[in-house]
């Protein structure tokens, strides 16, 4: 029995509403690493209605948890809508709650995982094209030649939207937050198809700063190197 079926089976012990409480105590938090098993066992539990409780919450880890819930229901327009709008919220730890619903969401649909990255990357704002990118650069999920192409298109659009953006908005954190999600996605992506993704890797305009470090910190990543 893995902790995620431990926890599912302890949640089930206990009455729905005591389940918030059970968060609060075992979150792990403060700390550097909530309990992500929890929140997944709790995301197969979870409806919609306590979803939104745990997001009205406020709390930081009950918001993780509520957020990865709405993974199961992210391809409802209003769904991925809220999605989209945490995808840019300032708590590091709810916008890697919206790539992880995406990347549950993308486990049992991945065409329709495909649709929305690619129309995220799309956005003007850089934490909706980090989430897009941070989504579907999952090694899981990228079972073949076109689920690889679209991370690798998800990672050149998003590339090129940050090279695009004047100077004086690069350090911005949310465009560095951005930055800094390339920096390892574009090898995972690149893995996936190599075929596919060295060519594009090798492709992009080091010449600008921000994407010659997105290119420098890829070669750091053994899943790259190996292919070198």
């Amino acid at each position: 029995m893995t902790r995620i079926d431990e926890y599912r089976s302890d949640l089930g012990r206990l009455d729905r509403t005591a389940w918030p409480d059970y968060l609060d105590r075992h979150s792990n938090l403060p700390g550097p690493r909530g309990n992500i098993e929890l929140a997944l066992a709790l995301a197969d539990l979870a409806d919609l209605e306590l979803d939104d409780e745990l997001i009205a919450s406020g709390d930081e880890f009950r918001t993780f948890c509520g957020v990865l819930g709405l993974g199961s229901t992210a391809t409802k327009p209003a769904v991925l809508a809220r999605l989209r709008e945490l995808a840019t919220d300032q708590r590091w730890r709810v916008r890697e709650a919206v790539a992880m619903a995406l990347q549950r969401c993308g486990d049992v649909n991945l065409p329709a995982l495909e649709m929305i990255v690619l129309d995220w990357a799309c956005d003007p704002h850089p934490l909706v094209q980090r989430a897009a990118a941070a989504a579907i650069c999952e090694p899981r999920l990228l079972v073949g030649p076109a689920a690889a192409a679209v991370a690798i298109e998800v990672c050149r659009r998003t590339t090129h939207a940050l090279a695009a953006l004047p100077v004086d908005r690069r350090r911005d954190p949310d465009v560095r937050t951005l930055r800094q999600g390339l920096g390892y996605c574009w090898s995972v992506a690149v893995a996936a198809d190599p075929a596919q993704g060295l060519p594009a890797f090798w492709a992009l305009d080091d010449s600008d700063a921000d994407v010659a470090w997105i290119v420098r910190e890829n070669l750091k990543k053994t899943r790259l190197t190996r292919l070198l």
